[in-house]
């Protein structure tokens, strides 16, 4: 059973157009409404995969209502903690190039009291997970160490910690030694203070965060692949997309095929590969079920092309 958790989640809209204009009255080809946030998408993604899995959340107002009404309409569990705080609501934009436009709200401020039944939360469902994904930015009211207090919570309930954030948070928290980061390449430069160019300043970058604490780097590079550098090694990941339709949620099913598929190892990495490239194929944040994947096009070899050079440099 994979437990997520979500500290600031959403209700998102996804609306598709022919083509963003700034100022003009646009007509959507289609919409979709979805539960949103990383840890929820997490969830999503496995239970489209077809196993267990259980979303920790604080949950406000009418649309938090809402999202945790769609997540039980798709099979997954909630363990909701009530906020008087309002869920927040989110809009994407997506264009048929695949360029996609996101206004995402701050989302409500946490008092002290529900900060700490959040954690509490999580604690009483820990030993049920076979591991715990924490995910996304954390709202208004949260100290950038409040990844590092769950994190320790868990560990000492015995289970495994999957850590998808950035900045601050990201860095307070690896001195707990979480047990794969999953940071973007983006963030993963940010972590480290200096641009990325290559593949080889990836794996630099990695190896420095698992300096730091982390145990495993499971880094996404857009188009370019992925990256998972443990103890043992370090293996590149790579998938043929013909269209790409909407990138909203790619990295956390990436996430979920990692964990879902073990959460170590080459194997796993195919899974996470396979995964985010089934989700760019869907619209909105809709995610792949196993007759989405296609393990064909994914390649993942120990041969990391070191010298190649990034799409999208991280800055």
């Amino acid at each position: 059973m994979i437990l997520t958790v979500t500290p600031n989640p959403s209700l998102d809209r996804t609306y598709e157009v022919p083509s963003l204009m700034r100022g003009e009255v646009l007509r959507a080809t289609s919409d979709r409404m979805d539960p949103g946030g990383k840890g929820v998408n997490v969830s999503r993604a496995v239970a489209a995969a077809g196993h267990d899995t259980l979303a920790v959340l604080p949950l406000g107002g009418a649309p938090g209502a809402l999202v945790a009404e769609l997540l039980r309409a798709e099979g997954i569990t909630v363990a909701p903690v009530p906020v008087t705080g309002q869920t927040r609501s989110n809009i994407s934009v997506a264009e048929p190039d695949g360029a996609l436009t996101k206004i995402n709200a701050p989302g409500p401020e946490l008092t002290s009291a529900e900060s700490e039944a959040l954690l509490a939360t999580v604690r009483a469902h820990s030993a049920d997970a076979d591991w715990i994904a924490c995910c996304g930015s954390l709202p208004r009211g949260l100290a950038p160490e409040w990844y590092a207090a769950l994190v320790a919570r868990a560990h000492e309930a015995g289970a495994r910690i999957a850590l998808d954030t950035s900045g601050p948070s990201l860095l307070a928290a690896l001195r707990e030694r979480p047990d794969v980061v999953k940071p973007n390449a983006e963030e993963l430069a940010e972590a480290v203070g200096r641009p990325l160019k290559t593949v080889g300043d990836a794996v630099a970058a990695a190896e420095d965060l698992r300096a730091l604490g982390a145990r495993s780097v499971l880094a996404s590079l857009g188009a370019d692949g992925q990256l998972l550098v443990t103890g043992a090694g370090a293996w590149f990941g790579s998938a043929t997309v013909d269209v790409v339709r909407s990138n909203v949620g790619a990295g956390d099913a990436s996430l979920a095929g990692f964990l879902a598929a073990g959460g170590e190892g080459p194997e796993a990495l195919a899974a996470a590969v396979a995964h985010g490239a089934a989700a760019v194929r869907l619209p909105g944040s809709v995610m792949p079920t196993p007759a989405d994947l296609d393990p064909a096009a994914v390649t993942v070899t120990a041969d990391v092309p070191l010298d190649r050079a990034l799409t999208e440099p991280a800055p």
